[in-house]
């Protein structure tokens, strides 16, 4: 299992632990003090992002892809802000 906190420049924490296999995701919980609205998105951002290789530009795109589809909105963190978490966890 894999681990990172991020603290995003002027905005709010992320908290992720992740599994990978194959260098792709396998599992991964997406927790912290940031708001997405409506909440329910989050789990469909982590469940979108099973199978993302560890890209910054394509877990970024998903993300985004997976905000846009449910015209959801982040409070404290943008989607390449979340990228960066992920990936940070590889550090």
């Amino acid at each position: 299992m894999h681990k990172s906190s991020y603290k995003v420049p002027g905005g709010k924490l992320i908290k992720v632990s992740l599994e990978v296999e194959d260098r792709q995701i396998s599992r991964i919980l997406i927790t912290g003090d940031f708001f997405i609205h409506p909440e329910s998105t989050l789990p469909e951002i982590e469940e979108n992002l099973i199978g993302c290789t560890l890209d910054k530009d394509e877990i970024t795109e998903v993300i985004q892809s997976s905000l846009d589809a449910r015209n959801a909105y982040p409070v404290g963190f943008t989607a390449s802000d979340m990228a960066h978490a992920i990936l940070k966890a590889f550090d």
